[in-house]
């Protein structure tokens, strides 16, 4: 055995060295990668892709452009491992799919841990959904309708089916000996459960239990109740937060009759987390579910909707700045001021509305504790303004006068204070009457900081000068 034997673990074949020190996927690699493509070099392919990890592959998907990627998948054939579909864009793996044949589609699916399959066919038309399904064996095919048929975004779709089930009778010999038998079982599990004849869940036994167990004990005497089996209709952002607050590896998903259907895993969990983690900062921006992959068609109509809001908001804080036109041309200085005061009340709000939306996703946030955060958030909004009336007036007092100095510190209290009130309020009352905070909070807090500093500001200076 040679040292590069050693190396590449005995003779496997050595994996090319794909990132570069920042992360990104190498451009030499790249390149050789985009040769084999255009000249229709398979064997390059699967000696250089075959050996990455999926999610190795994923990224150089994302990397190539939309033919490369499509020659790539069909020129690897079935070495080309599609579990890498889940971890790209969904655009690219639409555009993947959709021009693979159905028959290459459900080949490649029976290969596949049942939630990595649901993964990939979701996305697809019922019609081709079905052409897929007709072509896998009878129990992988109900299994997977199963799935399919629970709504988007729910444990049931994320769920995986292929599971270890024992009866409580079972002594923990028979269930060793049963694991080592059967071939069908997943490729990893942590827990055994256990259910009775009709398949509701009874409890689960962890492995570690089972091994330091005698052969002769039953199983029902050494399970546990399960205490966090999770609905199959239950979101599976609520779901991430059981496994966050329980610390589990893994729970038993069931239907409405309580019985076994699948368990959801934490690598499941993970990408759900970065999943809404990602989707509750797209909204705030406006954007929606927009991904890099998008095409400029889509992603122009994505963001339009927003804007057009904006748009109309921005009008109505231009409307209160008109009704004081008379006193911004008597004193210029008030022009040059006037975004400060609207800028540092939008940047607070900001800040409050960011806390509070997060803390309403997590559930940190609730009936209970909401008057104590609120309070704690004016206190802020309250010595915030206090310390930026001090430091801006003074700015603005030796720039223009005192007079300008004191107007645009009390309208810095004013806003500031606002500002802490409407960051903590508009989301709160948006979760209240059942709208998504994460999109719709900006635009009402920005729109009102603006509206409330504009008109404290242009107000107190009219009153002030006596410009009415």
């Amino acid at each position: 055995m040679t040292a590069n034997d050693i190396e590449t673990g005995g003779g496997e074949e050595a994996r090319p060295e794909i990132y570069n020190e920042d992360g990104a996927i190498r451009q030499d690699f790249l390149a050789r990668i985009t040769d084999a493509i255009d000249g229709l070099d398979a064997d390059t392919l699967k000696s250089e892709v075959a050996v990455l990890h999926q999610s190795e592959i994923g990224d150089l998907l994302e990397a190539l452009p939309p033919e490369a990627r499509r020659s790539l998948v069909v020129l690897m054939g079935d070495e080309f491992d599609f579990t890498a579909l889940t971890e790209v864009d969904e655009a690219i793996r639409l555009d993947i799919v959709e021009h693979l044949p159905n028959a290459q589609i459900a080949q490649a699916v029976q290969e596949l841990d049942s939630d990595d399959a649901v993964y990939i066919l979701e996305d697809l038309d019922r019609e081709d959904q079905d052409e897929i399904l007709e072509q896998l064996p009878f129990t992988e095919r109900i299994r997977l309708r199963r799935s399919l048929d629970y709504p988007e975004e729910t444990a049931g779709r994320r769920m995986q089916t292929e599971f270890v089930a024992v009866p409580p009778f079972w002594t923990v010999g028979q269930t060793i000996d049963y694991m080592r038998e059967d071939r069908n079982l997943p490729d990893s599990f942590h827990q055994i459960f256990v259910v009775d004849p009709t398949f509701r869940l009874m409890g689960a036994v962890d492995l570690d239990r089972i091994l330091r167990s005698q052969r002769t004990v039953r199983i029902e005497d050494v399970m546990h109740e399960t205490r966090h089996a999770i609905p199959a209709t239950m979101d599976q952002e609520e779901a991430a937060q059981e496994f966050e607050q329980y610390d589990l590896l893994s729970a038993a998903v069931v239907d409405e009759n309580e019985r076994l259907v699948g368990v959801l895993t934490i690598d499941d969990v993970v990408d759900v987390i970065q999943e809404e983690a990602e989707e509750d900062l797209l909204r705030m921006g406006g954007v929606g579910d927009e991904e890099l992959s998008d095409s400029v068609r889509t992603t122009s109509r994505s963001r339009v909707p927003w804007l057009l809001i904006n748009l109309v908001m921005a009008f109505l804080a231009a409307s209160v700045i008109g009704l004081f036109d008379a006193t911004i041309q008597e004193i210029v200085a008030l022009a040059i001021l006037m975004p400060i005061v609207a800028g540092m009340g939008g940047n607070a709000g900001s800040q409050t509305m960011t806390v509070t939306v997060r803390a309403l996703a997590t559930r940190d946030l609730d009936i209970y504790n909401a008057g104590r955060i609120i309070r704690r958030e004016m206190g802020v909004g309250l010595i915030n303004g206090l310390l930026f009336a001090v430091l801006v007036g003074g700015i603005a007092s030796f720039w223009f006068s005192t007079d300008i100095g004191l107007v645009i510190a009390a309208a810095m209290l004013i806003n500031l204070f606002t500002a802490a009130l409407a960051g903590i309020l508009v989301p709160l009352l948006l979760d209240k009457v059942g709208a998504d905070p994460a999109v719709a909070s900006a635009v009402f807090v920005t729109t009102i900081t603006d509206v409330v500093g504009f008109f404290a500001f242009l107000g107190l200076a009219t009153w002030w000068f006596g410009l009415l």
